[in-house]
């Protein structure tokens, strides 16, 4: 069943099961997790209230997560440094380098087992690094730094965006450490939604459609998110050409992004497309995509997603979401894909790598490379500490889109949790 079609289900199966509207009305929680086979929340509670002809009920939305003062606060405060300091954490420490001496060299497998375990070690070595980066809360790191100025101080910081980012590339892991992650993550984005559904990166920043798809991704068993409560403001925010904007604006929220907003970002227009699925209101926006990459226009199109490699993936993601999206594209995907390597078929750096891989995995298309040569690589990049090098993940680092260009964002734990995805992609494949 679509999420989509939930209350609709619910509704019609009342109506024609007295039995089941009974279990309904009395244990609604209990109901919906037995019929759907789903685990909602333990702290969110349900309540199913019935209608009748001498009894109508209003139901009233939850009160604003901020309150006035503390929006008023955000509104002026957007453009002060010392407001975005509320939102950074603890100075992050210099970038370690990463040196060709320190490549691990050599892993020259004698047979696709001995890859397999190879990879399962990495994979568990990572994943013990990223355990003990990921706080006890749930949220993930990201570094945020000044691509043009590297003078700058580096800051950690913890939007919910980052931890579904990662979290949604561990999730493809069934050892029990990126399980246990997972779940923690789950708790740290739930923490963070406001109604009906709805993220955003910082608090001086409006809700914006990237980060409440991929959060809604990974909170798929939210009451809220089953429910489709976001769908109806996440497809208001269309432009007349049926492509997805990124921020969504009310009066009650700040305007500071709309001078260097991209309008329809080709990356946030594919994660919508994965949680909205193939219905009337991405049709346009599936279409856009298609284009844009079978002629190339895509390319450089993202001002928050430098490398194409993340358009691929995030388009690749889609097609796996929403079988029926994009299927005359996988062969062009997959030549775009392959344009990334160089001559000796390696790709930029490792976290292309992992998200190429993956999006390979994802159109069933790994067959095109040599799986060895990208299994090897990953791990020849990986640290005696389990983790991998940071590597820019978003931000514009070629200052296409000037001074708010040049933030740049990226973790170790980033790079990790995609290389985790890849091996087990690659591991996979070769076992």
């Amino acid at each position: 069943m679509k999420p989509k079609e939930l209350k609709r289900f619910l509704i019609d199966k009342s109506h024609e099961d007295h039995a089941f509207r009974d279990r309904l009305l009395n244990s609604p929680k209990t109901t919906i997790e037995q019929e759907l086979d789903v685990e909602l929340p333990e702290n969110h509670q349900v309540r199913v209230h019935e209608d009748s002809y001498t009894l109508t009920h209003i139901v009233l939305p939850p009160r604003d997560k901020y309150t006035e003062a503390e929006r008023e606060e955000a509104k002026k405060g957007a453009g002060s440094l010392e407001f975005l300091r509320k939102t950074l954490h603890d100075p992050a420490p210099p970038i370690r380098s990463f040196e060709k001496s320190d490549v691990k060299t050599g892993h020259q497998f004698s047979t696709p087992q001995s890859q397999v375990t190879a990879g399962r070690d990495s994979i568990q070595r990572g994943l013990v690094y990223l355990n003990s980066a990921v706080d006890s809360n749930g949220a993930w790191n990201c570094v945020r730094f000044n691509v043009a100025k590297p003078e700058v101080p580096r800051h950690f910081e913890r939007p919910p965006f980052i931890s579904a980012f990662c979290a949604l590339a561990l999730a493809c892991s069934n050892e029990k450490l990126a399980q246990s992650i997972y779940q923690r993550t789950k708790h740290y984005i739930a923490d963070t939604i406001e109604y009906p559904g709805m993220w955003r990166y910082y608090r001086h920043l409006p809700n914006d459609l990237d980060s409440t798809s991929l959060c809604s991704l990974v909170l798929n068993s939210h009451p809220w998110i089953l429910l489709r409560r976001n769908v109806p403001k996440m497809v208001a925010n269309q432009d007349e050409s049926g492509l997805f904007l990124t921020w969504i604006h009310a009066e009650n929220e700040p305007e500071v992004v709309s001078p260097f907003r991209i309008e329809a970002d080709p990356v946030v227009n594919a994660n919508l497309i994965a949680y909205l699925g193939d219905c009337l209101e991405t049709k346009k926006a599936q279409a856009w995509l298609e284009r844009s990459i079978t002629d190339g226009s895509a390319i450089g199109a993202s001002k928050w997603y430098p490398d194409p490699a993340t358009l691929y993936y995030a388009i690749s993601r889609a097609m796996v979401c929403v079988p029926t999206s994009f299927d005359q594209l996988r062969p062009v995907l997959t030549k775009r894909i392959l344009e990334l390597r160089d001559e000796s078929g390696r790709f930029e750096n490792v976290l292309q790598t992992a998200q190429a891989v993956s999006s390979l995995y994802n159109i069933e298309s790994l067959k095109e490379i040599d799986v060895s040569l990208q299994l090897e690589t990953i791990i020849g990049m990986q640290r005696d500490d389990g983790s991998w090098p940071e590597i820019l993940a978003f931000g514009d680092q070629s200052l296409n889109w000037g001074t708010f260009g040049q933030i740049g964002h990226a973790s170790e734990s980033i790079t990790g949790a995609f290389c985790v995805e890849a091996l087990e992609r690659l591991v996979g494949y070769l076992g």
